[in-house]
């Protein structure tokens, strides 16, 4: 194993794994100093110089030169005698340079040297793996299929590290054979006997955020924002939007025409249904879009036990369940309340106060209405559109939009 060799070998190691010049001129330094080390006890006078590029490395051992029979420590000084032989015209007290081969290590030194490298090598190449994907916690990532198990799946990235999919982090109904490409958010990276073990995730919310960037422009420009995400994966999922511009529509930005935009993410998690909520600080009004497809009548709150009391025509209870629950479960997941589902006539549905329609009808409007008495949905509704054109400044075109959203209420 000569110089050249082994600069060669290191050079393409370097290229493969993305290792930066100055730490492998640092790894192969410090492994010859190493060696030095433990022949002469100490590399206080050794250089090392490395060219990599044109594959040489020269070791360089600088010693005082002492009368002869002076020596105290060869590794240090060396008599004039013999520093002679090297030039006839060096003087006692002079330092000179002495170069030492690879070869002059014996072969048993020198696997010694080769195998300190090669863990010297993958200690770097385990430490460059986990403090890259440590960084990337929560991103989407695109690996290969490499080798499946029964309880996990091995994953190759683009640089060939090892990943793993645990059986639990994959949505029910995923099926993927050996080269297939798969997606997935880095769930998190655990340091197992020193090398890195990176876990892999498909049901974490992350992932479906991740996805939601990847296809909708204004989430990824962040003219829309994800409040919350909820999900059952492969059955139902709840995600929360609100955009900063009254201009833009998130639910429909999001939702795309005829579905365009998400049906991707829709064929990604396995047919896996996905309501898009416009999120609000009403509390009341959140838990009535979050328990859609249903038709809520009218929420009742009760803060003390974070409870919801949510009355609704019997035709929809079911829908406000869900199968096996799930609609209402993740309905409470979004909302941060327990939810409760009671049934009513249809005739029987409680007014609404025009407070809590703030994020649908301005609120100078509601200011407006509520001036001349109309504190509620169906107040506004009774005294019809002849009178309140009659009794307020608004337009007639804003009093029909306004009673076209409090009679939908009540639908």
């Amino acid at each position: 194993m000569d110089s050249i060799n082994l600069i060669d070998s290191f050079s393409e190691f370097k290229e493969f794994k993305n290792i930066d010049r100055v730490t492998m001129l640092g790894v192969l330094e410090e492994v010859f100093r190493a060696m030095i080390r433990k022949q002469n006890g100490t590399d206080e006078n050794l250089d090392v110089i490395i060219n990599v590029d044109k594959g040489d490395l020269e070791l360089w051992i600088n010693k005082v030169i002492v009368e002869d029979g002076m020596s105290e420590d060869d590794a240090l000084e060396i008599e004039l005698a013999d520093a002679l032989k090297i030039e006839d015209d060096f003087e006692v007290g002079e330092e000179i340079a002495i170069e030492v081969k690879i070869e002059d290590f014996g072969r048993r030194n020198i696997l010694a040297l080769r195998q300190n490298l090669i863990n010297k090598i993958m200690e770097l190449e385990k430490d460059n793996v986990f403090k890259k994907y440590k960084d990337k916690l929560g991103e989407l990532m695109t690996g290969e299929v490499y080798q499946i198990w029964k309880r996990e799946m091995l994953i190759l990235d683009e640089e060939g590290n090892e990943l793993i999919l645990p059986k639990t982090e994959q949505i029910p109904g995923d099926f993927f054979k050996k080269g297939d490409t798969i997606r997935a958010v880095i769930e998190r990276v655990d340091h197992i006997n020193n090398s890195p073990r990176i876990i892999l995730s498909r049901t974490s919310g992350a992932f479906l955020e991740r996805l939601f960037e990847l296809e909708i422009p204004e989430i990824f420009d962040g003219l829309i924002t994800i409040k919350k995400i909820v999900r059952t994966p492969g059955d139902r999922a709840k995600v929360a939007v609100e955009s900063y511009d009254d201009r833009v529509d998130p639910v429909g930005a999001c939702v795309g025409m005829k579905g365009a935009r998400i049906h991707g993410i829709v064929r990604e998690l396995r047919n896996e249904n996905i309501d898009v909520i416009n999120y609000t600080e009403n509390d009341k009004l959140l838990i009535q879009r979050a328990l859609s497809p249903a038709k809520v009548g009218s929420v009742e709150l009760v803060e003390e036990t974070g409870r919801a009391n949510v009355y609704l025509h019997p035709d929809e209870v079911s829908k406000a369940i869900g199968r096996g629950g799930q609609n209402i479960k993740l309905a409470g997941k979004l909302t941060g309340y327990e939810i409760d589902v009671y049934r009513e006539g249809a005739e029987d549905i409680e007014d609404v106060d025009l407070g809590e329609f703030s994020d649908e009808i301005d609120s100078w409007i509601i200011d407006e209405l509520k001036a001349i008495g109309c504190d509620s949905a169906k107040s506004v509704i009774a005294i019809g559109k002849v009178d309140l054109v009659k009794r307020t400044d608004l337009e007639e075109e804003t009093i029909d939009e306004v009673m076209s959203i409090l009679k939908s209420e009540f639908e």
